[in-house]
């Protein structure tokens, strides 16, 4: 009932408008249509369209009649329209028997309607009959059964399929209606729940708002976004950090985390809050002023009817005075009160955490005994003051030498332990590790210190123990250390000395080999081998210099042996201005037989950097008579580190003078292109890892293709190195035809052997021309 209330409504008012609407436009319409009509002579027309004005004034003008009557006088004012305009003009008036139909389901429903193109139907059959009105077909007889029946069935047809459709659109705004009702009193009642809960809101608020505790929500923030965007911040909160609530209100709730606050309490509150857990804990948060303070925080999530967390309420106190003097407590229990190192209990709690992880397998470590050489004398020359403050320099030295992870304690007089942490569970790589360590060690100490004037520089005797074996315990490894201590001090001091027997022996191998790599130069053991660089036809255009070292035993110790103790020992100077001297000596030798190529030779980053690298470089050049665009320059990324700009101004030099350089091992360092635009480069060497499994790696495939790619745009020439398979080479000529070396077209060889091979190579091809001529 309520439906139809509600459709009946909708009609008188679109009723209404429809009349105030059609009274216009018949006036419009209807007096030019009668007057033309009178001209016209149609004196029927002009009586019909005069008659039909005034009904419809009659019904505009008579409001009082009831809704129905007056939609039924406008329905058969417009059915007897239609059937005048039948008579008279003929088919036209089929518009107006159409438009009864429909303004009766509009205006009274499908039923009216029906009955309307009933009517219609009927008409339209007596009045073709009668011959009334006539319905012409081509050339059939405008009045016979057939041609009246075509006329009505298709009337008829268009009639109801108008009607049924205009029904089925009014039955869905009657249900569209009913929609918008349920939907209007939804919205009232909860109108009046919303009110009572901004109620409840407002007070909550004002609670918030007048707490000594600090809180602040915040939303959730989106999938795949760490800001949790705070949307309230209490008066308390304000006035402890010093931020005013819309200077805090949009910012991440991490503005929460200091970043000095303990990595493990953070990780405890980011891992709850993926989970969506309550959790607490302390951080230090910092003032809009940069002021530190301890706070205590816990943070509740909430959830909405769908059990969906949306926002996060963190509650704060001040704890800072409760953490200062928890501080100063834990600073005189466990660190030394004159160095401020970890005493002896801390060091004995933490290398009781080492040997546990080391037994589990999750890590390695190491301890460094070390006690200076000679204190005594200082102590009884200076006095306790002068040695105190001695050892206050050491312990600032020793804290400077290790890493921040790792520990430096002091166990009393003049001993120190430095306790290494995480290294790697290969015993062989922890103790490399411990033994770097140490030798950093041992040289910071050697740093002079003035006091009262004086210098004082000591030295100190440092032993190391791993917790290598089954069932080691703290007590045994600091018995082993200090074991191995005074067997450094029995050494001669200013040493370092290893527990264990094999790992000192390796040690001491390297020792030996650094010791005779010294005197490889002058020995005439080293020696300069070349390998030869092709272009796509295999044709040479250039050669790399390869160094090469026999020892006088005649064991070949490989270059990726001797060259990382040359580089960490800093013989590579002395080396790498040999090779440059032997390659000049080789490219002189080339330029005579009526081979000369161009050199590539490689420059180690610590020769690079020699204050007098680049007068060196050009004094042997010079001397050598060779022209400097014959030599190739290869450096690797890692020059690129350090200094850059430094870097890049001795390469121009350098470039000016004529060298070329190239970026060695592209690829596999640091490979910062806008750094590389700043660099006269003439070449890029693609490492031979890229080319090992190419082209069926594709990862390493699609790496060669985009440094090909990106050189020709730089406009750099390409060395693709570690070739070996015909399938490498054929790929790479395929694909941009860069320069090649590798195993496939020369093995490193000395430079006789070269001339050899090259020239029964030239006279090979000689033999071929001749043939062919």
């Amino acid at each position: 009932m309520t439906d139809l209330a509600d459709i009946a409504q909708w009609r008188v008012r679109i009723f209404a408008s429809l009349m105030s609407t059609l009274r216009i436009l018949a006036i419009i319409g209807v007096v030019p249509s009668a007057a033309l009509a009178v001209y016209r002579g149609a004196l029927a027309v002009a009586l019909m369209d005069a008659v039909a004005l005034a009904w419809i004034l009659v019904i505009c003008r008579i409001k009082k009649l009831d809704y129905k009557w007056r939609a039924l006088n406008y329905l058969v004012m417009l059915f007897s329209a239609a059937v005048c305009t039948m008579m008279t003009v003929g088919p036209l008036g089929l518009l107006y028997l159409l438009a009864a139909p429909v303004m009766s389901v509009i205006l009274l429903g499908v039923r009216a309607g029906l009955v309307m193109v009933a009517l219609g139907a009927t008409s339209m059959m007596l009045l073709g009959l009668t011959g009334l009105s006539h319905f012409p077909i081509d050339n059939a007889d405008a009045n016979s059964f057939g041609t009246v029946a075509i006329f009505t069935l298709n009337y008829a047809c268009v009639g109801a399929f108008i009607t049924l459709t205009c029904g089925k659109l009014l039955k869905g705004l009657s249900a569209s209606l009913d929609g918008q009702r349920f939907v209007a009193e939804a919205l009232v009642e909860r109108q009046a729940a919303l009110s009572a809960s901004n109620d409840d809101l407002r007070l909550t608020s004002a609670a918030l708002a007048g707490l000594n505790d600090m809180v602040l929500i915040a939303k959730v923030a989106p999938e795949g976004s760490p800001k949790h965007p705070v949307i309230f911040a209490n008066a308390a909160f304000e006035r402890r950090s010093g931020y005013r609530s819309d200077e805090i209100i949009g910012r991440s709730m991490r503005v929460l985390h200091g970043r000095d606050s303990e990595a493990a309490v953070v990780d405890k509150i980011a891992l709850a809050m993926a989970r969506q857990e309550p959790v607490s804990g302390e951080l230090i948060h910092y003032t809009k002023f940069g002021e530190p303070c301890w706070i205590e925080v816990e943070m509740v999530p909430f959830a909405n009817q769908s059990r969906e967390v949306t926002h996060w309420v963190a509650v704060g106190r001040d704890i800072t005075e409760r953490r200062r003097s928890a501080d100063a407590i834990h600073q005189l229990a466990f660190f030394d009160v004159l160095t401020g190192l970890p005493n002896r209990r801390l060091l004995m709690e933490r290398l009781d955490l080492m040997v546990a992880r080391t037994h589990a397998g999750d890590s390695m470590g190491a301890v460094l005994y070390i006690d200076l050489d000679n204190f005594k004398h200082v102590n009884d020359a200076r006095g306790h003051a002068t040695g105190d403050a001695v050892l206050r320099h050491i312990a600032a030295c020793l804290s400077r030498a290790v890493h921040p992870k790792d520990t430096v304690a002091r166990l009393g007089g003049d001993e120190f332990v430095v306790l290494v942490e995480h290294l790697d569970c290969a015993t062989k790589s922890a103790t490399h590790a411990a033994l770097a360590l140490a030798g950093r060690v041992r040289a910071a100490m050697t740093e002079g210190v003035h006091i009262d004037g004086q210098l004082y520089q000591l030295t100190g005797s440092i032993g190391i123990a791993l917790p290598t074996r089954p069932g080691h315990t703290v007590p045994d490894l600091l018995r082993e250390a200090d074991t191995a201590m005074y067997h450094a001090k029995d050494n001669g001091r200013n040493g370092v000395a290893l527990f264990e027997p094999g790992m000192l022996a390796e040690a001491e191998n390297k020792l030996i080999l650094e010791r005779d790599l010294a005197h490889a130069i002058a020995n005439d053991e080293l020696a300069l081998h070349l390998q030869l660089q092709v272009d796509h036809d295999g044709t040479p255009i250039g050669a790399e210099a390869l160094l090469r070292w026999r020892r006088a035993d005649g064991v070949l110790v490989p270059p990726d042996v001797f060259i990382p103790v040359a580089e960490a020992s800093g013989q590579i100077v002395a080396l790498g201005a040999w090779v440059l001297r032997q390659a000049c000596l080789t490219w002189r030798e080339l330029d005579r037989v009526g081979h000369a190529l161009p050199l590539s030779i490689n420059i180690s980053p610590r020769q690079f950097r020699e204050p007098d690298f680049v007068s060196q470089a050009k004094a042997i050049i010079g001397a050598s008579g060779v022209p400097p665009q014959q030599l190739i320059f290869e450096v690797t990324e890692g020059l690129l580190v350090d200094d850059l700009d430094l870097t890049i101004a001795r390469m121009n030099e350098l470039a000016q003078f004529g060298i070329r350089f190239s970026i060695d091992d592209f690829g596999t360092g640091y490979s910062n292109l806008a750094y590389l635009r700043r660099m006269p480069l003439y070449e890029l060497k693609i490492d031979k890892s890229f080319m090992r499994d190419m082209p069926h790696d594709i990862n390493g495939t699609a790496i060669v293709q985009s440094i090909l790619a990106m050189a020709g745009h730089l406009k750099l020439r390409v060395v693709a190195e570690g070739i070996e398979t015909a399938e490498q080479a054929h790929f790479l000529t395929e694909h941009g035809g860069p320069c090649m070396q590798g195993y496939l077209f020369c093995r490193p060889m000395a430079l006789a052997n070269l001339l050899e091979r090259m020239m029964a190579s030239r006279q090979a091809l000689a033999a071929l021309e001749a043939v062919a001529s």
